[in-house]
Formats: C-alpha cells, sequence, structure tokens
C-alpha cells in the first residue's frame, strides 16, 4: 500500500484557472527613461526649483573635488566620489519633507549634507573618527551604510513602524546597481510590497559594481523592472536629469504617502570618478566611455536649460561657483584641524548593555593607555638627561 492508497491521505484536485494578483502592466516602466530637460515637460517645471537644482549641484561638484582632494591629502581614509551623480544625490534629499527618513548607503555623502548634515560631519565616518559623525534623529538621515544594501531592511522597517504609530512619514533609501545583487535587496523590496510600506527605493544605475559591469550582474531589461516581481511601481529616469529625478522621486514620496505602497526607482547615471582613492578604474573601462557621459553632465544639462529660458545669467553662474568655492574654503579649512579622540571611545553606543567581553577588552585598553602615560615622563627624562652627554669610550 503506497502512502497516496491510505485511508484518509491526502489527494490533490485540479487547481482553478490561475489569475494574476496584481495587473503587471501598470507596474511597468517606460522603455526609455524619463527626462524632463530639453524637453516640452521642461516647460512646466518651477523655475525656482530648478535654480535651487543648479545652486546645489554646483556645490555637490565643489564638495567632491574638495573631499578627493582631502583623500589624496591624507585628511581622509577613503573617499567614494559621486562626480557624475550630483543629480541623484541632491534630487534624492530635496524631494523629503522635514519629517521624513533619508537612509544613504557609503557614496551618499552629498545626498547627506543636502540633507542638511554638517559636511564635517558627514565625512567622519570615511574618515575613520567613529562610527557615525552625526546624530541620526536631528536630520532624520540614518548613519552612512558601507556594506552593500544593508540599509534597505533598515528603512522598510522604520516606515512599516511609522505607518504602524499612524505617524504620516516617508523613508528614501539609496543603494548603488551593485546593491540590487544582495540578498537584503530582495528582503527589503519583498517586506516593503506585502507590508505596503511607505517607503521609496532609489537604484543609482552608475554603470559598475567597483568593476563589475551591470551585464554581469543582471539579465533584466532594465533594473526598474525587478520592481514588478515584488508587486510595486518600476520607474525608470536620466539619473543626469536634475528635474526628472526630482520629479518621479517626489511622485513616488506622495505615493507612498498617500497609503499606495512602495516605489522603485532606477536612475541611469554614471560615476565619472573611480569607485574610491583605491581603484583604477582604466583597468576596467576606456576613456572614451567615461568622456561620453561627461557630455551628459547633469550642470551642464541644467546651466543650458535655466540660460536659454533666461532663468540664469552670468553673475547667477558666478554666484553658484563663489559659494560652492566658500563651502570648499571652510570645509578644508576645518577639517585640517586635527580632531582630539579618546581611544576609549571605541567601546561607547556598541551595545545597550555592555557584553563581557566588551568590558574586559574595555578594561584591558585603559590599562595599556595608563601605562603608556606613565612610561611617558620617563621615557622624556631618560631623553633630556642623554642631551649633550658623551658616548661611552670617547674623549671630548
Amino acid at each position: 500500500m503506497t502512502v497516496m492508497e491510505q485511508r484518509g491521505a491526502y489527494r490533490p484536485t485540479p487547481p482553478p484557472a490561475w489569475q494574476p494578483r496584481t495587473d503587471p502592466a501598470p507596474l511597468l516602466p517606460d522603455a526609455e527613461p524619463y527626462r524632463v530637460l530639453g524637453t516640452k515637460a521642461a516647460d512646466q517645471a518651477d523655475p525656482a526649483l530648478l535654480r535651487t537644482l543648479y545652486t546645489r549641484l554646483v556645490h555637490g561638484r565643489r564638495y567632491n573635488a574638495q573631499a578627493t582632494a582631502l583623500t589624496k591629502q591624507g585628511r581622509l581614509a577613503v573617499y567614494p566620489s559621486s562626480t557624475g551623480q550630483e543629480a541623484c544625490e541632491v534630487a534624492a534629499a530635496l524631494a523629503l519633507q522635514g519629517r521624513d527618513w533619508l537612509f544613504p548607503s557609503y557614496r551618499d555623502t552629498l545626498a547627506v549634507v543636502t540633507r542638511g548634515v554638517d559636511p564635517v560631519q558627514a565625512l567622519t565616518l570615511l574618515r575613520g573618527d567613529w562610527h557615525t559623525g552625526y546624530d541620526p534623529y536631528e536630520h532624520r538621515v540614518a548613519p552612512l551604510s558601507t556594506p552593500l544594501a544593508t540599509q534597505l531592511p533598515h528603512a522598510v522597517g522604520l516606515a512599516h513602524a511609522a505607518r504602524l504609530k499612524g505617524d504620516d512619514v516617508v523613508a528614501l533609501a539609496m543603494v548603488g546597481d551593485g546593491g540590487t545583487s544582495e540578498g537584503d535587496f530582495h528582503e527589503a523590496l519583498n517586506f516593503a510590497a506585502v507590508w505596503q510600506a511607505p517607503v521609496v527605493f532609489l537604484v543609482q544605475n552608475n554603470g559598475f559594481a567597483i568593476s563589475v559591469p551591470l551585464a554581469k550582474q543582471t539579465a533584466a531589461p532594465s533594473l526598474a523592472h525587478k520592481a514588478v516581481g515584488y508587486g510595486m511601481p518600476g520607474r525608470l529616469v536620466d539619473g543626469n536629469d536634475a528635474a526628472a529625478v526630482h520629479e518621479v522621486l517626489s511622485d513616488a514620496v506622495r505615493h507612498a504617502r498617500a497609503g499606495g505602497g512602495p516605489t522603485l526607482v532606477e536612475a541611469v547615471t554614471y560615476r565619472v570618478e573611480a569607485h574610491t582613492n583605491a581603484d583604477d578604474a582604466t583597468r576596467y573601462r576606456g576613456d572614451a566611455e567615461v568622456e561620453a557621459w561627461r557630455r551628459h553632465d547633469p550642470i551642464e544639462l541644467l546651466e543650458r536649460e535655466l540660460t536659454e529660458r533666461g532663468l540664469l545669467d552670468e553673475d547667477g553662474v558666478r554666484a553658484a561657483r563663489e559659494g560652492a568655492e566658500t563651502m570648499a574654503a571652510d570645509l578644508r579649512a576645518r577639517m585640517n584641524q586635527d580632531p582630539q579622540l579618546d581611544p576609549m571611545d571605541l567601546f561607547d553606543h556598541v551595545y545597550a548593555e555592555p557584553t563581557p567581553q566588551l568590558r574586559e577588552q574595555r578594561d584591558r585598553l585603559r590599562a595599556e593607555l595608563a601605562a603608556e602615560a606613565e612610561a611617558e615622563p620617563a621615557a622624556e627624562s631618560e631623553a633630556g638627561a642623554g642631551v649633550g652627554a658623551a658616548p661611552e669610550g670617547t674623549h671630548r
């Protein structure tokens, strides 16, 4: 007698005709990245917003250049530049309300600064001074996330909790194209869609996960198409068109705030600089490719639009650049000051209640520091006594 022949055994019946739970058509992204600049849609754009975006982009470009220079001078341990991606960075921060939360990745320091965080505090992690240099609750900006995509489930959790509490809050989580290959990406999108959490996922597709091109990560028509598999809308936008990115993200934020659930936005952009100062980008891409993207520069695109519409003149361009130089000078001056660091701070904020192992490590370091402090005066005294003394076996 087989299992299926036993009395009371489960005998499957033919399933009913399968019907999709959700019509996929409205969730599919456009065939081409959405654009505003250089199209008729630009006529409807708010001139004040365009000017604000332009000023922020100019400041952002200078911020990236100054931070890169500080890395070469040894003032930063590492800096992942977002040069060429400034439109995504600025638009992401400006699309949010003050009560909303931003969840950045390690490359998104410009978005963090645009959100209102002090530039020096935004670089503290990359300087190696502290786990994060700013209070996340002050500006509602989560710590910069170095592990790929781990900030995405955090964003979903916060957004879901806010909805359960009745708080009118949206979370915007930023990630690179490489992060979409991580399990955290799948988990975050799946939970967000099932819970209808008020969260927006912004994928900055800059072409490479360090040296790995997008074609070696996915065979999907676009990263925005991945949204359909989770049951959320996917949007495809020109990531170098600041007005388009701001419009698409603002729409997604409003959609989430109104109870419509999450949206996945793919911004097609390009990382002009190397991955970090430790990367040699010439080993995996050519100069011609980089130059082609430089001709699609986000600042030049917006400056051309504003100039042609009579919304920006030479004085406006000069004012934006001078403001950027003032910002860079202040950042440079403050970053050239050596911070006063206490090694014992390493053990703060690791756990709410320190573990026995952590207390043991803390006590051991405290003892080592005390021993070094006691040894320093003796060493200085010996060095002072030896000044001017004749070496053994010699005559004056």
